[in-house]
């Protein structure tokens, strides 16, 4: 197991050197000009070849990756274009909100969505099944940014229960976290509902009930621990999802996330804040992918790393 976690991580260098040169190039293949946006829209062409100049971005783009790179290895992403601020500060004080919005729609969704999934497995084909598996398409197939503006407009405007925009209090995170967490939730539920399926009709559950354990116990018991292999990868992909698909609802929310930071750094080309995050949202799915498969030998002991 040790060694399987350690070639894991040092497989993060090079996909990570990859996913660096990729953002490298997009970001300066998209269309403007991010001296002539700091500058504004009255400066001459002197001022803004000295806004360039001033940048680095008059450069070479060899040179310009070459040191880009070299100060990422130092862990020096650079400064904001925008702001003048480190990268790293503009990162770090929008990471807390993304990331208890993150966690606050994941728990949701995850509670949620598999007590929905298991209901309708147990009750396949009868009027939970029907209901359950019609409120996960509907979840599914509803976009994110208009259940965001669907909740708005009857919690906050019309009922006028809940605040819209901001995170100042928890109540701030209840509309932004339904709306994040309800695709999510769908997931689960269908995926739940397949999984339990196949774990219901097996062998071992046949003889706990020809036993005479009680259903529940059966189902909670026997059914959980093995319908959960599965759901372990699906729950730890959509937490992946969930931190780096927050970008619609914290626009839609006004939230002062990290989604939020990327949309604004991309309006202003804001270079090294997007290569950053980026970066950052390839580091998180890469390490969340590698707790889930280290949690499938902790679930399933029969699993093991060679």
């Amino acid at each position: 197991m040790l060694n399987y976690v350690l070639k894991r991580l040092l497989g993060l260098i090079p996909t990570l050197l990859i996913v660096a040169v990729l953002v490298f190039l997009f970001v300066h293949l998209l269309p403007g000009d991010p001296a002539r946006l700091i500058a504004g829209p009255e400066a001459d062409a002197q001022v803004i070849a000295l806004v360039r100049q001033q940048l680095g971005l008059d450069q070479p783009l060899h040179v310009q990756f070459w040191r880009y790179i070299t100060h990422v290895l130092q862990g020096d992403f650079g400064t904001s274009m925008v702001s003048r601020r480190p990268v790293s500060e503009e990162i770090a004080s929008r990471f807390l909100p993304t990331l208890w919005l993150t966690i606050t729609s994941m728990i949701w969704a995850v509670l949620f969505g598999m007590a929905i999934g298991i209901a309708a497995a147990v009750w396949r084909n009868r009027w939970p099944d029907r209901v359950g598996m019609t409120l996960a398409v509907t979840g599914i197939s509803f976009p994110a940014f208009a259940l965001g503006m669907l909740l708005m407009q009857i919690f906050s405007v019309d009922l006028g229960w809940l605040p819209t925009v901001g995170a100042d209090s928890w109540q701030h995170y209840i509309l932004p976290s339904l709306t994040l967490g309800a695709a999510v939730a769908s997931v689960m539920a269908r995926f739940t509902r397949s999984s339990f399926v196949d774990v219901l009709s097996e062998d071992y559950m046949r003889t706990a009930r020809a036993k005479g354990v009680s259903e529940t116990w059966v189902v909670l018991k026997h059914g959980l621990r093995n319908a959960m292999i599965p759901v372990v990868t699906m729950m730890g992909l959509q937490f992946g999802f969930l931190l780096g698909g927050s970008i619609v609802v914290e626009k839609v929310f006004n939230w002062p996330g990290l989604g939020r930071l990327l949309v604004d750094s991309v309006d202003m080309r804001d270079y090294p804040v997007i290569q950053a995050e980026v970066l950052l949202f390839s580091l998180e799915f890469i390490l969340i992918n590698l707790v889930v498969d280290v949690l499938y030998a902790a679930i399933n002991p029969a699993i093991r790393y060679k």
